[in-house]
């Protein structure tokens, strides 16, 4: 059992917010999720992880319902408590199904059955209809940065296109996204802004921190996150470990063992959230692509955050995971995280050599994200390894046809909403990598 859990609060009244730097006052979910970061600069978290029983789930239920019984410890004594129902109804209405691989005692949890084709679109779903239901004093546009190295802003585009009173704002880099993904990021318009940034992903989270950490630019232009430093993002991300850990352990009475492809760590914390809060969830290991930020952590080094490096999972093309600070906050002794994580660093070459042998082998195309799980199964399996393992699926292969069509020699087949945005067209202005800049677009726009 680890600091975080203080055996807790699922019953208590009230459930109350802090920031990992310690250095905010705690709020309520519904004011966590309006600010996105704290006054300090930190994520918010829980006071307490609360600890659920898996029989306190309906066995027949839906991942609405999952996700209702789920986070009502974290929305108790809360404005939005009444509301989580409808919200999980309204936003957790997709697919995700459990499936099996060909190749024995392996399944894949596939998540990117949403309207953008990407796992995002389950947390930016939730966090919109939060925001619908959130009373604003202030009558002026509430504008959502959200920093993007791929999926989440096409995810939060699609959830908040044509909300009035809320503007969202995507920063993304120039030449870094899949020309499909570019497309998805400008393809929205009215109250959807794409600023295309000469610089890396890191550069766009680092200009969003700092304008929601900008109080003067606040007082003027009010803002909010979508990134995974949001729990409006996080918490509902929860729900699909849990739905599936819970249908897995009743079908097979033990916990699922799950390999998460992860670049800021939001996924990955979802996952170990449902397993320390007492979840079937067993061994977890992070696929990480060959940014070696949180493997070169994993395996004994200081943390140290450094440049991102192109790759072709360019969704996962962190240095400086925002997440590593839940990270610590839910695990204070490292010695215990990396007794219970491990965290494995994947190659181009070895992402190409995954996608072609597995479409080739076994007529499986994966995303080259989702390559970088089920690179890992395959180590484990040369290993030795017969444990059931489930690899995450984060995105459709379409959404990289430039990368995954060559190496498996036939067109992907493109979901039709991915279709109907890649026929839309798209615009993205040009912005500096500097945060004044940022600050003097958002004051003259």
């Amino acid at each position: 059992m680890t600091a975080a859990i203080l055996k807790a609060a699922a019953t208590a009244a009230v459930m109350h917010y802090v920031s990992t730097r310690g250095g905010s006052p705690t709020v309520s979910i519904s004011a966590a999720i309006a600010a996105g970061l704290a006054p300090d600069g930190g994520l918010y978290v829980p006071e307490a992880l609360p600890r659920l029983d898996a029989s306190a789930f309906d066995p027949h239920g839906t991942l609405a319902d999952t996700a209702t019984t789920l986070l009502a410890p974290f929305f108790a004594g809360d404005a939005l408590a009444d509301e989580l129902p409808a919200i999980c109804a309204e936003s957790l209405n997709l697919d995700t199904p459990l499936r099996a691989l060909p190749r024995g005692n392996a399944h894949v949890l596939e998540l990117f059955h949403g309207p953008t084709a990407a796992f995002k679109d389950i947390g930016a779903r939730f966090l919109a209809a939060c925001m619908r239901r959130l009373p604003r004093a202030d009558a002026r546009p509430l504008t959502i940065l959200v920093a993007t190295s791929g999926d989440t802003g096409a995810a939060v585009g699609a959830a908040f296109h044509h909300q009035s009173g809320l503007r969202v704002v995507i920063l993304y880099p120039d030449g870094k996204v899949s020309p499909r993904q570019a497309h998805q990021l400008g393809c929205f318009g009215d109250n959807v802004h794409a600023l295309r940034i000469d610089g890396r992903f890191d550069d766009c989270q680092r200009m969003v921190k700092a304008a929601l950490s900008d109080t003067k630019l606040q007082a003027t232009v009010p803002l909010t996150s979508a990134n995974s430093i949001s729990l409006g993002r996080l918490l509902p991300q929860m729900s699909y470990y849990a739905h599936a850990a819970l249908g897995w352990w009743r079908e097979h009475g033990e916990p699922l063992n799950v390999i998460v492809p992860t670049g800021n760590l939001g996924n990955a914390m979802a996952c170990l959230w449902v397993r320390e809060m007492g979840l079937p969830i067993g061994q977890v290991q992070l696929a990480c692509n060959a940014n070696t930020t949180l493997s070169d952590y994993f395996a004994g080094a200081d943390y140290q955050p450094r440049a991102a490096i192109t790759t072709l999972a360019n969704a996962m093309d962190v240095g400086a995971p925002s997440n590593v600070e839940r990270l610590r906050w839910t695990f204070p002794d490292e010695h215990v995280m990396r007794q219970l994580l491990q965290a494995h660093s994947v190659s181009d070459e070895a992402i190409q050599a995954t996608i072609t042998a597995h479409a080739r082998d076994h007529g499986e195309v994966f995303c080259p994200h989702t390559a970088t799980a089920v690179h890992r199964l395959d180590q484990l399996r040369a290993a030795g390894d017969t444990t059931s393992w489930t690899v995450v699926a984060t995105a459709h292969p379409a959404k990289f046809d430039s990368v995954v069509e060559p190496l498996i020699g036939h067109p992907v087949d493109v979901p039709d909403a991915l279709s109907a945005m890649l026929a839309r067209p798209a615009i993205a202005e040009p912005l500096t990598a500097d945060d004044q800049a940022l600050k003097a677009w958002l004051l003259s726009h």
